[in-house]
C-alpha cells in the first residue's frame, strides 16, 4: 500500500502541469485583488480625481485670471493712449492759444506804440510850432524896433506912434516874405 500512495503521489504529481496555477492558490490571489481593488477604487481613486479637480479648477481659473489680467491691460492700453491723445491734443490747443495770444500782444505793443509815436510826434510839432511862433513874434518885435530905429535915422524923425511903427514893420515883414517866397521857388 505504501507503494501504491507513493506510485499514486507521484503519479499525482506527475499528472499536475507547472503552468496551470492551483485553484486555491487563484482563489486567495484573486480575493486578494478584489480587496486591493476595493480599497483603491474607494479610497485611492477619490483622492485622485479630487486634486485632479483641483489642479484643473486652478489652471482653469489661473487661465481665466490671466485672461482677466490681459483684457485689464489691454482696457489699461487704450486708456492711456487716448490719455496721450488728449494730452496732446490739449498742448497743441495751449501752443495755439498761445500763439495767438503773443500775436495780440504783439499787435496791441505795435498799435500802443504807433499811438505813443504818433502823440510824440504831435507834441513835437506843437512844440516846434509853438517855438516857431515865439520865434516869429520876438523876430517881429526886435525887427520891428530896429526897423522903427532905422527908419527914424534915415528919415530923420522919431517914430514913436506905435500905429506908425507897427504898419512899417508889417510891411517890412510882408516884402521880406514876398522875397524869401520868391527865392524858393
Amino acid at each position: 500500500m505504501n507503494q501504491l500512495i507513493i506510485s499514486a503521489a507521484t503519479e499525482g504529481e506527475e499528472a499536475a502541469n507547472p503552468l496551470v496555477p492551483n485553484v486555491w492558490e487563484m482563489g486567495v490571489v484573486l480575493v486578494g485583488f478584489a480587496v486591493l481593488l476595493y480599497i483603491v477604487i474607494k479610497f485611492i481613486v477619490p483622492m485622485f480625481e479630487k486634486t485632479f479637480a483641483e489642479r484643473a479648477e486652478a489652471i482653469e481659473g489661473g487661465i481665466a485670471k490671466a485672461e482677466a489680467a490681459q483684457a485689464e491691460a489691454s482696457a489699461a492700453l487704450e486708456e492711456y493712449k487716448q490719455q496721450l491723445t488728449d494730452a496732446r491734443a490739449e498742448a497743441n490747443r495751449i501752443r495755439e492759444e498761445a500763439r495767438a495770444e503773443g500775436a495780440q500782444i504783439l499787435a496791441d505793443l505795435k498799435a500802443k506804440a504807433a499811438a505813443e509815436s504818433a502823440r510824440i510826434t504831435e507834441q513835437a510839432h506843437a512844440a516846434i510850432e509853438s517855438e516857431r511862433q515865439a520865434a516869429v513874434v520876438s523876430l517881429r518885435s526886435e525887427v520891428g524896433t530896429l526897423a522903427t530905429t532905422l527908419a527914424g535915422r534915415i528919415v530923420g524923425e522919431a517914430l514913436t506912434d506905435d500905429q506908425r511903427a507897427a504898419r512899417v514893420v508889417d510891411r517890412f515883414l510882408a516884402d521880406l516874405e514876398t522875397q524869401s517866397a520868391g527865392a524858393a521857388k
